[in-house]
Order: C-alpha cells, then sequence, then structure tokens
C-alpha cells in the first residue's frame, strides 16, 4: 500500500513537471534585438569619389623648330627659374633639290633679278618726274605772285606735284618686293653638304616660368618635328585637386563648397578644400563594371598650408569628400532602423520593454543617419536592422553589444 502511493506522487509530481514545461514553452520569448538612441547632433550630408591632384599651370614645353635635339640634361623633379635652358636643338638643315627643282630655281632667281632691274629704272622715272613736278610748281608759285598766272594754273602745278611724288613712293615699293623675291629665290638655292648647318646658331629652349620639372617626353638625342613635346613642368606649390563626380551628383555642387580630402597618403590624414569650379562639360568614362557613366570635374582649392601637404605632387590618386549641406544640431535616426511601410517611412521603436510601430517623416540622408522631420523624439530607442521576428507588441530583449 506505500509503494502504491509513492507511485501516485511520482506521476503526479511528473505530469506537473511536464504541464508547466509546456504552459512555459508555449509562452513567447523576447526577441533579442540591437537598439539605439533617438538623439541631436551634428550632420551632414556629402558625396564622395575618387580624384587626383594636379599642379594648376602645366607648361608643356615643345621644340620651337625642327632639328636635331641634343641629350636633356634636365630630370624630373629639378627647379628651374625663368630662362633657365631645359634643352638645346641644333635647327634642320634645309633639304637638298633635285636637278629639275634646281633649274626651277634658277630661273625664278633670274627672273626675280630682272624684275628688280626693270622696278629701279622705273624708280629713276618717277624721281626724274617728281623733280621735274616740282620745278614746276616753284615757278606756278613765283608766277602767280607777279600776277601772271591764274589761281587754275597753281593748283594743277601742284596737284602734278603730289601724283609724282605717290608714283615715286610706288616705285619705291616696288623695288622693296623685287628684293624680297630675289631673297626668297636665293633661300630655295640654298645647297647643304652633309653635316654641315646651314643655320649655324644652337637653339636653347628655356623655361617660361618658375616651377619644377615634371616629366621627360624626350631625353636622348633624337630629331624632331616643330612643336614635339620635350618636357612638361609646372609650378608644385600652385597644387588643386579635381574630383571625378557623377554628372546627376555635381548639380547638387555649388562654388564654395566645404571639401574634405581623404586617402591622399597619410594614415588617417585629413585635407581641407574649397570647391572653386564645377566645370561645364562632362565627359564619358567606363567604370570596373564596364557601365558607362556621365562625370563632371569638380576643381577643389586647397586651403591647408603647403607644409602638410608637401609629400603631394602632380597625378597623385586621392578620395574627395564635398559636403553639400551640413548642420550641427539635428535630430537625427540611424538608416538601418528605417523601412517601407504602406508608402511611408517607418521604425519600431522599443517602449517598455515591447516594440512598437511608428512612422516617421524624413528629411536629408547621408547613408548612415536621417534627418527626423516627425514621429520621432530624442531619447527613444529604435530597433536596428529589425527581422520578420519583430513585430506590433513583440517582447524584446535588448541584445549584449559585446
Amino acid at each position: 500500500m506505500p509503494q502504491l502511493n509513492f507511485r501516485r506522487v511520482f506521476w503526479g509530481g511528473a505530469v506537473l513537471i511536464i504541464g508547466a514545461l509546456f504552459v512555459v514553452a508555449l509562452i513567447p520569448q523576447p526577441v533579442p534585438v540591437d537598439l539605439a538612441e533617438i538623439r541631436n547632433g551634428p550632420m551632414a550630408v556629402s558625396i564622395r569619389d575618387e580624384g587626383y591632384s594636379r599642379i594648376r599651370d602645366v607648361y608643356a614645353v615643345a621644340a620651337p623648330v625642327g632639328g636635331r635635339l641634343l641629350r636633356v640634361e634636365r630630370e624630373p623633379g629639378d627647379r628651374v627659374e625663368p630662362g633657365d635652358v631645359l634643352a638645346r636643338i641644333v635647327p634642320v638643315s634645309p633639304a637638298m633639290l633635285d636637278a629639275r627643282s634646281e633649274q626651277a630655281a634658277r630661273a625664278a632667281l633670274s627672273s626675280a633679278q630682272a624684275a628688280l632691274d626693270f622696278a629701279r629704272a622705273d624708280l629713276e622715272r618717277a624721281r626724274a618726274e617728281r623733280g621735274l613736278a616740282a620745278t614746276e610748281a616753284d615757278r606756278a608759285a613765283r608766277l602767280l605772285e607777279s600776277g601772271t598766272l591764274a589761281q587754275e594754273g597753281f593748283d594743277r602745278a601742284n596737284v602734278a606735284l603730289r601724283s609724282a611724288r605717290a608714283a615715286e613712293q610706288t616705285a619705291r615699293a616696288a623695288v622693296r618686293m623685287r628684293e624680297a623675291e630675289i631673297e626668297a629665290a636665293q633661300a630655295q638655292l640654298l645647297r647643304v653638304e652633309e653635316g654641315e648647318n646651314v643655320t649655324g646658331d644652337l637653339l636653347e629652349v628655356r623655361a617660361p616660368a618658375v616651377g619644377q620639372v615634371l616629366q621627360l617626353h624626350q631625353e636622348s638625342e633624337t630629331t624632331l618635328m616643330a612643336g614635339t613635346a620635350i618636357l612638361d613642368m609646372g609650378d608644385p606649390y600652385g597644387l588643386e585637386v579635381v574630383a571625378e563626380i557623377l554628372s546627376e551628383d555635381a548639380v547638387q555642387i555649388d562654388a564654395g563648397a566645404r571639401a574634405i580630402i581623404h586617402e591622399w597618403g597619410e594614415d588617417d590624414a585629413v585635407l581641407r578644400g574649397r570647391v572653386r569650379l564645377v566645370e561645364p562639360f562632362g565627359f564619358e568614362e567606363v567604370s570596373a563594371l564596364g557601365v558607362r557613366e556621365q562625370r563632371v570635374n569638380v576643381i577643389i582649392d586647397l586651403m591647408d598650408e603647403e607644409e602638410v601637404w608637401r609629400g603631394l605632387g602632380h597625378g597623385f590618386r586621392i578620395e574627395a569628400e564635398i559636403v553639400l549641406w551640413e548642420s550641427e544640431d539635428v535630430l537625427q535616426v540611424p538608416v538601418s532602423a528605417l523601412f517601407r511601410f504602406e508608402g511611408d517611412w517607418a521604425c519600431f521603436v522599443e517602449e517598455r520593454g515591447r516594440a512598437r510601430l511608428r512612422r516617421v517623416e524624413i528629411g536629408r540622408d547621408n547613408g548612415v543617419t536621417a534627418e527626423v522631420l516627425a514621429g520621432l523624439g530624442a531619447g527613444e530607442q529604435v530597433i536596428l536592422y529589425a527581422s520578420d521576428a519583430v513585430s506590433e507588441g513583440v517582447r524584446l530583449a535588448e541584445r549584449d553589444p559585446g
């Protein structure tokens, strides 16, 4: 009999324990979540993209004439002053003439000499006529004073004198023209022996401004055509930054906007800048993913002292952040707490350990936080990255940050 009572007590207790466990299992467990507090603070909306540094005024030094370039002794990094010799060129000798061209050139020279003789003879005739006209004008003046010549005769004598002077000037100009034709014909007949430099003097190419040699396009001795680039130079302290911004973002940027230069060479160091110009002409660029993009160059002036960015050079890669809007006191919510609900923005707010759905009106968004215009207040806790397990009224348990 005592044994029977023990069994009843045992099985009764087991049933109670199992029932209790079943009831506990049916009770909803709190959902672990990450919480963030709504608070006021500084906020900025900016655009960040890659770019490069460049010297503001780069001089492309080219050969002014065709000829033989002697070896360039300058090296990249050399400092130069205005007038310093950058390169030396032996001007090219004129080409040799073939027999037919030489004969034509000699005939042209003979024709030019004959024309010069004719022009000189015409000049002598014009001088004689001018002298005669001057004598007649003097005689007419004396006769007019004595009353033996009418005014009309005196006027005709002066007109003839002026015409004779004009004819003499025309003849003198014709002589100069024929002399120039002879010089041109003689230049065609220049013959050059092999290795002889007819032009003679060595031409020195000099620095147009103070600066530094940036890049050599030609270093060894070679033959160049006129206009061929020899080297690039510029003032390394006249540095600016060019940010290549998507055109749809560039339209939001105004001259004078604050800029921050990242990833320019020193760990976590940034440079201060100011937008000087948004270029009015865009260009097409293919991204790393093969997408064609329209981009615009945004020119940024560096605001820090030269000693801060002394190591930055021409063509160095940087990342530019351009601030579109900023404020020191903005009520803001993490973007990770927001989601779309029935066409509006919404989030879950923690109230007394439970989740409450809240519609929110937001303003500016920088990708990390969003400006709160209505729906939330400072100090409230919102749920970050709310999962499907979070719903209206569900119990919450804050996840351990560690």
